[in-house]
């Protein structure tokens, strides 16, 4: 007989640990109590999800890895009651999917805040001849020209991501524009069959 996998996360019981606390919020609203605080073992697979995703490749060399997960957390618990039993049995998908998307939230707002940082930098450098800028301050060396071509090509990639989301949206925009000026039409066209049986119809 094949053993079944050791999951980090027993999906079964995180279900049914999810369908007991809402049980309980239930009874505390009939009763006019405080909400109760969710299970030890709520939080610690919501935890344990968010640290096991946050050791994926994609995720796992940033330096802000606690700022991953601290903000996973918050999310998980901001849109705890959005989950629906009846509605989904795998809680795992979806909190691995909040977690995944607050993730990606938090390194768009630390790349954002880096690339103000380097842009800077960049400016500073290209309109001062103040030789300290090109100096690293801890051991008084002159910068690499490693970290210039790194800070510029941070740089590049940065503003050439912003520029493809802006086209993404403008396409969006001009797509719903037109679609809307199709049914604008469409609706003209419609009135005018109308308008015209109408007259017809008087006509007679």
């Amino acid at each position: 007989m094949a053993k079944k996998p050791n999951h980090y996360v027993d999906n079964e019981k995180f279900l049914a640990e999810i369908i007991e606390y809402k049980k309980q919020c239930a009874i505390a609203k009939e009763k006019g109590l405080e909400k109760p605080r969710v299970s030890e073992y709520i939080g610690k697979c919501i935890l344990l999800i968010a640290e096991r995703l946050s050791t994926k490749p994609r995720f796992m060399n940033y330096s802000f890895r606690e700022e991953l997960v601290s903000d996973a957390l918050e999310n998980c618990f901001l849109y705890f009651d959005n989950f629906n039993p009846e509605i989904s049995q795998n809680p795992f998908a979806y909190f691995t999917q909040i977690i995944y998307f607050a993730f990606h939230r938090r390194i768009s707002k630390e790349e954002k805040n880096r690339y103000i940082i380097y842009k800077k930098f960049q400016e500073s450098v290209l309109h001062t001849s103040d030789a300290a800028l090109m100096v690293d301050a801890d051991d008084n060396h002159l910068l690499s020209t490693t970290m210039y071509d790194n800070i510029n090509d941070f740089i590049g990639k940065f503003e050439e991501r912003e520029l493809a989301k802006k086209e993404k949206r403008k396409e969006k925009k001009e797509g719903l524009e037109k679609f809307v000026g199709d049914d604008d039409e469409g609706r003209e066209s419609i009135r005018d069959t109308i308008s015209g049986t109408d007259i017809d119809n008087h006509v007679e």
